[in-house]
């Protein structure tokens, strides 16, 4: 006699209950898809400790056919597909039936369901599997699920929920990004009695954002709108300045349906990079539409995954969609929360900081390569030697290889400039490296060269750097940095600053950071033309499991302009750098780009031109506690307003903090409303 049986209906229904109902969010989430597929325009939540001991949801939808309604609780019993065609073209929440039995599984259920406005419906209930009642009811129309004693029946699932106030912000969430993605419908949400959610219903996203996080994050979020032939997406994302310490708040819905997913998520810090501080995410409700065949969300149960059938155009998409919107913003904090008025009508009489037009911007990565380097290090590095009459340090003029009047231009080999100062702990030679071969090298070098020659894994396919380290992309043109007169300098950290509009203040080591990142993003875009070889090779030593991960990835090194090699033992040696490394550095930050190298289990070669940007702007700019002169701050605003992205610096914090000249008379008293 065989041993294999097929499985009761009930107990099946309660294995499929693990997979379905993991907890009472899982419940609600069902029941809410449930109510949207029905064409629902409102929809109340209620629940009690929790939603163990009562879940209840009720719509106003086209209910469910009396013969219908006990057909609704049989496993994958369903009306919203047929064949397996329909499989590859869902556009309905929910499908496959098995949400209804596996919840009356494992708890009390009564449902009460009219399809018309006669007075009449169907009431259904079934406990544990088990039916109790199916007979006719007065109901308005619409549907009205409640779910009791979720997991009376198996206390071992009971006696794992955590507590009532965490398995409510789990239904919380469930409710908040329901009514994110279905705007058009009116939520309401209460627990124990008292009212947590409650949106209009009006279709305005704004209004559902204000109700869940509040009017002030409602204010600071701007739209996001984009389509081409394959997607289009629309939303709301918040400008840099209102943040957030996780993900939580990010919520991606594609054709609807709330979905938890990388391919989105990455593209949408990405069009963030830079603009937000370390370990912050933003604020963002993005809803994708598609063609429902380029997207699988048959993957898993719970259906919060899904699967593309186009990621790399999607994410494309996705990014340049978000950086759109952020580009047309400008987002300079306010000093205080006081709310400006729409329009000031005080006058100051001052003289203009002229700032290049927006017209003129774009070619300020030409003209930062023709001014090339001038002693990119000596802002921090020259502070107590480089002191005018005044006795505030000119590091602007000294430092900044953007504002020179007239420097020479290095985009030629070396050897054809008398060779500048660069306070390089290794004066380069006066060759160029080219990325298509190695460059004629002194006799006296000519041993290392055939070194390099051999060594192949340099090498690195043209296609490959150019895709990563190409011409610096087309960026969204910020809108024009407001006109700024000099004041003062406060503690040697802050720029003052004013203009009609207020008062500025102004993170002196900020600004200029951000001015040479967007410099050397640019020199980076151009690896080829950057190498020259060093005459006193500078050498590294790493730990053992570091060098074998190394010797692998020497190429990823050269598509950045660096040319190192196995020395042997757990020693490299550098060749080579970008002759505008920030003198003294270099080594210093050779060794940060390996430390990252060696830490990535692959190496994106984009993500490497940030990183290797972002360590060379961080060295060569003015510090805190550092004296400027007039002229020099003037200038370094001057360059700050040329920047693509003049508002927050590499790492994302905030460059300019205003206040208006409103808030200043409000804070004293010269104003009362």
């Amino acid at each position: 006699m065989g041993i294999i049986h097929a499985l009761d209906e009930h107990l099946a229904n309660q294995i499929a209950a693990g997979e379905v109902v993991e907890r009472p969010a899982s419940v609600l989430k069902e029941l809410i898809e449930n109510a949207v597929d029905a064409g629902s325009t409102r929809i109340d939540v209620s629940a009690e400790e929790g939603g163990l001991n009562l879940l209840r949801v009720a719509d106003d939808g086209s209910g469910i056919q009396p013969d219908d309604v006990l057909l609704a609780f049989q496993r994958h019993a369903t009306s919203k597909i047929s064949t397996g065609k329909d499989l590859f073209q869902i556009s309905t929440l929910g499908f496959r039936g098995e949400a209804l039995p596996s919840i009356a599984a494992v708890a009390k259920v009564k449902c009460v369901s009219a399809t018309d406005d006669s007075g009449l419906g169907r009431l259904l209930e079934i406990e544990g599997g088990s039916l109790l009642a199916n007979r006719e009811t007065n109901a308005p129309k619409g549907t009205e699920m409640v779910v009791k004693d979720l997991f009376y029946n198996t206390p071992a699932r009971l006696k794992y929920m955590k507590t009532i106030q965490t398995e409510l912000g789990h239904l919380s969430d469930v409710v908040y990004r329901q009514a994110l993605a279905r705007p058009d419908i009116a939520f309401t949400f209460s627990h124990n009695g008292n009212m947590l959610l409650r949106t209009p219903g009006n279709g305005d996203l704004r209004q559902v954002v204000a109700a869940i996080y509040g009017t002030s994050s409602a204010k600071a979020m701007i739209e996001v709108k984009e389509e081409n032939p394959d997607y289009s997406v629309r939303g709301l994302t918040a400008l840099p300045v209102e943040t957030r310490a996780n993900r939580n708040a990010v919520t991606l819905l594609v054709n609807g349906r709330y979905v938890r997913s990388q391919a989105i998520v990455q593209p949408l810090m990405q069009a963030y990079h830079t603009l937000l501080p370390l370990h912050r995410y933003p604020l963002a409700v993005l809803d994708l539409r598609m063609h429902p065949t380029l997207v699988d969300v048959n993957v898993h149960p719970a259906k919060l995954e899904v699967r593309f059938s186009k990621e790399n155009e999607l994410r494309a998409f996705v990014e340049n969609a978000v950086k759109q919107a952020l580009g047309a913003e400008a987002y300079i904090p306010s000093g205080t929360s006081v709310r400006t008025p729409k329009a000031n009508t005080w006058v100051q009489e001052q003289i203009r900081l002229q700032v290049p037009p927006a017209s003129e911007r774009t070619e300020s990565a030409d003209v930062r390569a023709d001014n090339a380097i001038d002693q990119l290090a000596a802002a921090s590095q020259t502070a107590g030697a480089a002191e005018d009459q005044s006795g505030a340090v000119d590091a602007i003029d000294s430092a900044n290889p953007f504002i020179a009047e007239s420097q020479p231009s290095y985009g030629k080999s070396a050897a054809s400039d008398s060779a500048p100062a660069r306070g390089w702990a290794n004066a380069p030679a006066t060759s160029t490296y080219s990325q298509q071969k190695y460059p004629s090298v002194p006799a006296s070098n000519r041993g290392s060269a055939a070194r390099m020659e051999r060594q192949e894994t340099v090498r690195i396919p043209e296609e490959l750097w150019r895709s990563a380290f190409a011409a610096p992309e087309s960026k969204p043109q910020s809108p024009a940095f407001p006109e700024l007169n000099w004041i003062g300098q406060l503690h040697g950290t802050y720029i003052v600053a004013q203009n009609e509009s207020g008062l500025y203040l102004i993170d002196q080591h900020a600004a200029h950071e951000r001015i040479h990142y967007e410099y050397y993003y640019d020199k980076f875009g151009r690896p080829e033309e950057a190498s020259q070889e060093l005459l006193l090779p500078v050498t590294l030593e790493f730990a053992p499991d570091e060098c074998a991960v190394l010797r692998g990835r020497l190429a990823a090194f050269q598509a950045a302009g660096v040319y190192m090699e196995d020395f042997g033992g757990n020693t490299f040696i550098i060749r080579a750098v970008p002759h505008w490394f920030p003198g003294g550095d270099e080594a210093a930050i050779v060794r940060e780009m390996a430390e990252w190298i060696i830490q990535e289990k692959s190496v994106d070669l984009r993500v490497l031109r940030e990183k290797a940007s972002i360590m060379c702007s961080c060295k060569a700019s003015i510090k805190a506690n550092q004296a400027l002169t007039r002229e020099s701050g003037d200038k370094l605003l001057q360059r700050l307003g040329a920047c693509r992205q003049p508002y927050t610096c590499p790492h994302g914090r905030p460059i300019v903090v205003s206040f208006t000249t409103y808030e200043l008379e409000k804070m004293f008293k010269r104003v009362t409303s």
